[in-house]
């Protein structure tokens, strides 16, 4: 029943806010950016296929979801979706912790990616569900094809990238779609919904 509940949910608030009726209200959760507008913005705008939540996007009530670093889990930076698959955007959030912190899988997944790309070390799960977790930079204590269990530790935070000294990148994709990690961690606001407009 949860399972069905949480889907249905998720499915509901990607249609309103696929609508152009309905604006995110997200603001400062880390998603914004997902709302393709508002009805006082003009005639609805058909959502970028990277900006909306695919139903499948958000887990459910079942699944295991966990921070990838212990509390507290302060954002720096927030998800923004980006308008079109290679657009600007922030396709993760940015966590402060400490350099050489421990780093969890956030569910049970088996290793797809673990070296460097570029100047950092980064870590990739496939989980269930056509779902890939991302984390960086992270020195990796796990290699491909090791299964892993949520909660279990994967890396130590390292250096390198786009965050600074003591931070760590979390991202999310579903079905090749970027996606707010919020969306799994539990944190997301509850969604209000507002008469139709006649």
């Amino acid at each position: 029943m949860h399972r069905f509940r949480a889907r249905a949910a998720s499915a509901l608030i990607a249609a309103l806010v696929g609508t152009g009726l309905v604006g995110t209200g997200l603001v400062g959760t880390g998603l914004e950016g997902l709302g393709a507008g508002t009805a006082s913005s003009g005639p609805p705008v058909a959502p970028s296929p990277v900006a909306a939540i695919p139903a499948a996007a958000t887990p459910a009530a079942a699944d295991v979801w966990r921070w990838p670093i212990a509390a507290p889990h302060p954002i720096i930076r927030p998800f923004t979706a980006p308008e079109t698959p290679y657009a600007a955007g922030h396709r993760g959030i940015d966590l402060a912790t400490k350099t050489d912190a421990a780093v969890f899988a956030p569910s049970d997944g088996v290793v797809s990616f673990a070296g460097n790309v570029v100047d950092r070390p980064v870590l990739s799960i496939m989980h269930p569900d056509d779902v890939i977790t991302t984390v960086e930079p992270v020195i990796a204590l796990v290699a491909v094809g090791d299964r892993v269990r949520a909660g279990q530790r994967i890396g130590t935070v390292a250096t390198g990238g786009h965050c600074p000294s003591g931070c760590l990148h979390f991202g999310v994709r579903s079905h090749g779609l970027y996606v707010s990690p919020l969306l799994f961690v539990g944190i997301v606001p509850r969604a209000i919904l507002l008469p139709a407009l006649r």
